[in-house]
């Protein structure tokens, strides 16, 4: 969780072997952190507290200034799980973003992500030369850090609001873009030399988001068809598999100069709107390691923070936050998103929705690591920024979007789960799925569902009895279905039981099908 040698003493200026039992400690300690942050979780959803808040407080209180009483400054190696974390974020954010949500959403978004990222950088830089008397490189890099919305707390908290899809897709797709800007830009100004050309940083920024595209995109295509295609002999291998797919995407893009963030989140996005097999065990698994990685990584950044060094950085930190999320985030919004004539209520939320978590603070452990004059204090306050203004933009959202009338139906049919196992000898599918309480499958007939040739229900699991139906069979909340297809109607199949799913036995006729939620 937070390295093995800050638990490990040193002895003549050397670190001892880890051995055995400091493995055994570390293990418990691990453990019992990830124990607390779970019942945290309860907590936080209950509160509302944002959750991050809570992570944050338990590598506080495990530092040196808390009860644990931990000494750990090794911001390089924050850094490093800090990235490693983010890209597991990022897969799993990837993997529950839907293509048709988003797709009319990307102009808007790419705008954000760029020259949202710009104006976000220009005005926040100002305000904290000028109002806290940061030297410009300094201002430079705090404006930067800062302009990044962070992909953990979108996704973490939007999920919980039925906002519009146009929305969630702008500000998820955006959380997933502007990682990548926005670590070349503090990159390029935590570098020893000035910035030269600002339009050759603007080239460098397209040519890396470009090749990290392309690569995301080509790796999660292949790595979606090879799992189509190929029947693996255990369930619990596809989750694997998919995972080292989107690392893989990641790690080509940085090793080609492009932007891994980019090519991960991408990658995912591809195979999670690809109808892997065993899918619904796949998010659960992504979902599982995303929580991990958020712990992990904001337990380390409160390792990381020195309580009792923040009170000098505490007012200009309001002052920087205040700026950002009163003027430079608005503009941004306003600038970027009135050409695609999106409404003002729309716009008033996604300027609010421009939330800030464990990225920034990562991204401020560059210039510690590159040794930049006052990146300590740089540290200091983006660690506070975040704290504060997420404490209040995240529990104040779903109040925002009441106002602003921008809730959804919540009696809106929920979307099957189907996990699909290829059955490779047989060329065919097995197709599971469970109806949801809400579902509108509930009361449709077996001969109702109208499959396409090819495709049959051949099992249904009714309150632990397993029988198999009739064509006249009512289906039930609850049930668990069987549907065996061949390889050719497999997708036809799937797509009819959603359609029945979102719109009952007259799905089609009424305008629902299989690929685009009812809205």
């Amino acid at each position: 969780m937070y390295g093995a040698h800050a638990l490990v003493p040193v002895s003549q200026g050397r670190e001892r072997p880890l051995t055995v039992h400091d493995l055994n400690e570390l293990l418990l300690v691990c453990s019992l952190v990830l124990l607390v942050a779970v019942a945290a979780v309860r907590i936080s959803s209950r509160s509302g507290l944002p959750s991050l808040l809570v992570y944050l407080g338990i590598g506080v209180a495990m530092g040196q200034d808390g009860i644990g009483g931990i000494k750990f400054d090794n911001a390089e190696l924050t850094q490093v799980i800090g990235y490693a974390a983010l890209v597991v974020i990022l897969a799993e954010g990837g993997l529950g973003t839907k293509w048709k949500e988003i797709k009319p959403a990307l102009p808007a978004a790419s705008a954000l992500a760029l020259v949202g990222v710009a104006v976000s950088v220009g005005v926040t830089a100002t305000a904290a030369h000028y109002l806290t008397g940061l030297e410009w490189r300094q201002a430079l890099i705090v404006g930067a850090v800062v302009s990044s919305t962070d992909a953990a707390a979108v996704f973490s908290v939007l999920r919980k609001i039925p906002l519009p899809a146009r929305v969630m897709g702008t500000l998820e797709a955006e959380s997933g873009f502007n990682d990548a800007p926005v670590v070349i830009l503090v990159v390029a100004f935590s570098h020893a030399g000035p910035v030269e050309h600002w339009y050759v940083l603007v080239g460098e920024i397209l040519l890396e988001l470009a090749i990290g595209a392309a690569l995301g995109i080509a790796v999660g295509w292949l790595g979606a068809w090879g799992l189509r295609h190929v029947a693996l002999p255990a369930s619990g291998l596809y989750p694997i598999a998919v995972m080292a797919i989107a690392v893989v995407a990641y790690a080509a893009g940085a090793l080609a100069h492009g932007s891994g963030f980019l090519a991960v989140y991408l990658a995912s996005m591809v195979m999670g709107n690809a109808r892997l097999p065993h899918w619904p065990a796949t998010r659960g698994f992504a979902d599982g390691l995303g929580w991990i990685a958020q712990i992990g990584m904001f337990v380390l950044l409160g390792l990381l923070v020195t309580p009792h060094e923040l009170g000098d950085d505490i007012l200009p930190a309001l002052v920087i936050g205040l700026v950002l999320t009163m003027i430079a985030r608005p503009l941004s919004v306003v600038l970027c998103l009135t050409p695609f004539r999106v409404p003002w209520q729309e716009q008033a939320l996604m300027s609010w929705a421009g939330l800030r978590g464990a990225v920034p603070v990562i991204l401020a452990t560059i210039p510690m690591v590159g040794g930049v004059e006052g990146s300590r204090r740089i540290f200091n306050i983006v660690f506070v920024l975040v704290v504060v203004y997420t404490l209040i933009q995240g529990p104040t959202l779903p109040w925002l979007a009441r106002k602003l009338h921008l809730g959804q139906d919540a009696d809106a049919a929920a979307d099957l789960g189907i996990e699909s196992a290829p059955l490779e000898r047989l060329r065919g599918h097995l197709l599971s799925l469970v109806i949801p309480p809400d579902s509108k499958m509930h009361g449709v007939e077996i001969n109702e569902l109208r499959l396409p040739p090819g495709a049959a229900v051949t099992l249904v699991v009714r309150e632990g009895t397993s029988f198999v139906p009739l064509p006249t069979t009512v289906l039930r909340r609850g049930d668990e279905l069987l549907v065996v297809a061949t390889d050719p109607v497999r997708d036809a199949a799937e797509r009819r039981l959603r359609a029945v799913g979102r719109g009952g036995k007259l799905a089609g006729w009424l305008g629902t099908n299989g690929d685009t939620p009812d809205r």
